[in-house]
């Protein structure tokens, strides 16, 4: 993968940025009659208005808009709190919305920055099952022999190229298709927006988002929408090339408390699932 430039903004002033698109995007999406304002009328852009959150979170217009523009202005917990309630964010957009404000959720611990051995043997051990460990930033950072063979065959990809991200949307070279990939790929991108929300500024994070933007129209759309969402557990469907369709269900380890790294282990749903996955590590 070829480098592109790292914005040299700083990290104070990226994460307003980020702030600002954010309640943006999620004031754009309530309609007025949800939150009890009559409907008629012609509005220039989709959902609330500024000043109509400002008076329902119970702050000044003026302080909201100069929020909204990205402004290097002071903001509580209570005030964040009281715009979460309005804009009707989710537990986890709650969570975004504070750590883009620079608000604490609660205790910071360390980030574990190496995995022992034992990870690898677990993953080892969970055959049939596929399994791979990735960080917040879909890097993979350790695989098992059912995973290759079942889903993507990591070993056949340069090392600096194993992220998830750059996997699903620049390479063409997974062995499977799932069948809902949509929704799969919104998610996935849901769950890295989530996530850069403590690394804003990281060259690393930085370059990797940039490189995507600039390869895939697809994930530049995904990204544009600031939506967020944590790993899911929901069953996924794939339909292989060499058996056919197998029914999915991932389970989700985190390693660290902070739940930086996490291993999933992809079990069979069904035993005609079981059967393949056995099928396809014997081969």
């Amino acid at each position: 993968m070829t480098s592109l430039p790292v914005s040299r903004q700083s990290g104070p002033d990226e994460r307003r940025r980020e702030l600002a698109a954010f309640l943006r995007s999620r004031r754009e999406r309530l309609q007025p009659e949800e939150v009890g304002f009559a409907p008629g009328g012609r509005r220039r852009t989709p959902g609330l208005r500024r000043e109509e959150v400002a008076q329902l979170a119970g702050v000044g217009v003026t302080w909201y808009t100069w929020l909204e523009q990205g402004r290097d202005i002071n903001v509580s917990a209570q005030v964040v709190e009281a715009i979460a309630r309005t804009l009707r964010l989710d537990r986890l957009e709650r969570n975004h919305l504070y750590t883009l404000a620079g608000l604490p959720l609660g205790p910071v611990s360390a980030e574990c920055v190496g995995l022992p051995p034992s990870v690898q043997r677990m993953l080892d051990n969970a055959s049939p099952y596929p399994g791979l460990v990735l960080n917040a930033r879909y890097d993979v950072l350790a695989f098992n022999d059912a995973y290759c063979k079942i889903m993507l065959d990591l070993t056949q990809i340069p090392v600096e190229e194993r992220n998830v991200l750059w996997l699903t949307f620049v390479t063409q070279q997974w062995q499977c298709s799932f069948r809902d990939s949509e929704s799969i790929k919104l998610h996935m991108v849901a769950g890295y927006r989530a996530a850069s929300a403590d690394h804003l500024g990281e060259p690393s994070w930085q370059e990797l988002t940039q490189r995507l933007l600039a390869e895939s129209p697809e994930f530049t759309d995904l990204w544009n929408r600031y939506d967020v969402a944590a790993p899911s557990n929901n069953v996924k469907v794939i339909d292989h090339p060499r058996v056919g369709r197998l029914r999915i269900e991932p389970v989700n380890m985190w390693l660290t408390r902070l739940g930086s790294a996490r291993a999933t282990i992809y079990t069979a749903v069904d035993d005609e699932s079981e059967a393949k996955f056995r099928r396809l590590l014997e081969d």
